[in-house]
């Protein structure tokens, strides 16, 4: 969900030692920042259940799945995001 956005461009290279260091969560999509709002109760139940059900399904593959707290950069979109 989206809080609020930036207007200013900014680079992937300055967006990402910026992120590391900001306690508010945002997320980058093509050289705009938004961020993120907070996370419900039900929200964290369910991502709890679905990354244990993922990880059981990916167990032996090779594969590792993130519940949260990890950027992706997906580089078709010019996006940085958690994925949640």
């Amino acid at each position: 969900m989206v809080a609020s956005k930036s207007d200013t461009y900014v680079s992937p290279e300055d967006y990402l030692p910026a992120e590391k260091v900001n306690p508010i969560e945002h997320e980058y999509r093509h050289g705009k920042i938004y961020t993120k709002a907070g996370k419900s109760k039900p929200h964290v139940i369910i991502m709890g259940n679905v990354s244990v059900l993922l990880k059981n399904h990916l167990r032996g593959s090779g594969c590792i799945p993130y519940m949260a707290d990890m950027k992706v950069w997906e580089e078709t979109s010019n996006f940085f995001g958690s994925g949640e």
